[in-house]
């Protein structure tokens, strides 16, 4: 195998995804653990709802981990702007958008490969967010996104 020949992908999560937060950066946590039996695989807190700002950088700090990501389902609601492809590091990622209001993002690598990731809303406070991203990425925990959400003072209040 030469220099230029691109590094195998793991099927797994890496451990440890846990650096330091530059600006500009995603906020991102995965699950540490191989098992990926938790309901979910990771957190993200994004900045705002400009899905043209935020998405970027989370592709970018996903597929420095996980390879080269296909897909993305979003909620429609939750997003401006939703187009229906996207091109992140010179490769185009299809735009998936679904009125599901279930507070998650689904990645996709390859054909079937699915990561499920909490969706923090951008105006949490740091400490619920940095709670419920803890939450969201342990090997155990069998509590949906929205109830994370709730039960962390995380979740958006419904307009009056």
């Amino acid at each position: 195998m030469t220099g230029s020949e691109a590094r195998p992908v793991s099927r797994h999560l890496p451990s440890g995804v846990h650096e330091a937060v530059r600006p500009g950066c995603a906020v991102l946590r995965l699950e540490t653990t191989e098992s990926r039996e938790g309901v979910l695989d990771g957190a993200w807190w994004p900045r705002s709802r400009d899905i043209g700002a935020e998405l970027p950088a989370l592709l970018s700090a996903l597929t420095g981990h996980l390879g080269p990501v296909t897909r993305v389902g979003l909620d429609t609601t939750a997003w401006e702007g939703l187009p229906t492809r996207i091109v992140v590091d010179d490769r185009v990622v299809r735009v998936d958008s679904f009125p599901l209001g279930d507070d998650t993002v689904l990645i996709t690598r390859g054909d079937h490969d699915i990561f499920s990731l909490l969706v923090v809303p951008p105006d949490t406070a740091p400490e619920a967010a940095r709670v419920a991203m803890a939450q969201a990425v342990r090997a155990d925990n069998v509590t949906q996104a929205n109830q994370i959400l709730i039960d962390t003072g995380s979740a958006q209040m419904p307009p009056e």
